[in-house]
């Protein structure tokens, strides 16, 4: 017969009164217990030391510990940039598996309706996500990103021509789905600053953005005005990251510099924002986005490249919590 009230007084002391619901049915205890505003190493710590209590005051009778919370709203952290053809969806997808790979709750979504290319960078190609009534489950990545696109909402290869606010639903969809423990999401936005960007930052505002520009002067004119546009939108900027910043020749490592090297650094000083770094023009780069393979995952430069833009940008997030999502 197992002593429901000595249970009780077991986990009374552990618990702080976050167990509730305590009773014996069919032979094991059942309880909950409200974990809001723990981490998850607070979390795992509170459910072993009730366990344990349970173990002792009632050994041998099976426990099943059912947590609460509340429910996460991940932060969004938009990637930019002012012309398409820079690099910034390949940055999107390294960046959040660098974050996952650091061990951040990250997820990624792929809200270039103009190229939704993250399915191929990911490796999901034809994987499609389920749902729950009108809410969808994220796809598994590589490197364990959960992600959605917007290419999973249209027929493949079919062209997506929504206007700004057909665009701001869509990507509601993909943001409001059920993201379980993510806590932030990577948005690969489309390239430009018009009507359909705008749309969809006032639908869900970023805490941040990533602003991607290669390092001519050209590039750097587009990134400017992407930098203008979220400034408008009160949107912090969280830094700059320099693309194609140097060629690594595959068969004696010497570094050239076709598209010219640290404009977007100076052009980062100038404009007073962080400069996050630079990833190098690498053949390793397409070979692996090709195949669904991101470079973060892997070593070497450009891998460590990633994991160091990645960590800047984890660091801002910890600095900017009380930030609006």
């Amino acid at each position: 017969m197992v002593e429901i009230d000595k249970i009780k007084a077991a986990v009374a002391g552990i618990s702080q009164g976050r167990a509730s619901g305590i009773k014996e049915k069919d032979g094991a205890i059942s309880m909950m217990v409200d974990v809001a505003g723990l981490d998850q190493a607070g979390r795992e710590s509170l459910a072993e030391s009730i366990k344990a209590a349970v173990a002792a005051a009632a050994p041998g009778v099976p426990l099943r510990l059912l947590q609460t919370a509340e429910r996460i709203v991940p932060k969004l952290i938009a990637v930019a940039s002012g012309k398409g053809g820079v690099g910034k969806s390949t940055l999107s997808t390294n960046l959040a598996v660098a974050m996952r790979r650091a061990g951040r709750a990250a997820g990624l979504v792929d809200a270039d309706i103009y190229g939704p290319s993250q399915t191929r960078l990911l490796g999901l190609e034809g994987v499609k996500p389920e749902a729950e009534g009108k809410k969808m489950f994220p796809t598994i990545g590589a490197g364990g990103v959960p992600f959605l696109s917007m290419g999973q909402l249209a027929a493949p290869g079919q062209p997506i021509a929504w206007r700004g606010p057909m665009a701001g639903q869509a990507l509601s969809q993909l943001v409001d789905a059920h993201w379980g423990d993510v806590r932030e999401i990577i948005v690969d936005m489309p390239p430009g600053t018009g009507d359909i960007q705008l749309s969809m930052i006032q639908k869900h505002k970023p805490v941040g953005a990533v602003i991607v520009s290669t390092p001519q002067d050209l590039a750097l004119m587009d990134a400017t005005r992407a930098i203008g546009f979220f400034n408008q939108a009160q949107v912090p900027i969280i830094g700059l990251v320099e693309n194609m910043a140097g060629y690594i020749c595959p068969h004696c490592g010497e570094v050239s510099d076709p598209f010219g090297r640290g404009g977007a650094e100076a052009a980062a000083a100038e404009l007073g924002i962080p400069f996050l770094g630079r990833i190098p023009l690498d053949i390793s780069v397409r070979l692996a986005s090709d195949a669904g393979e991101p470079p973060a995952l892997g070593e070497g430069p450009v891998a460590g490249a990633f994991a160091d833009i990645a960590r800047r940008v984890s660091t801002w997030i910890d600095n900017h919590r009380g930030a609006a999502a």
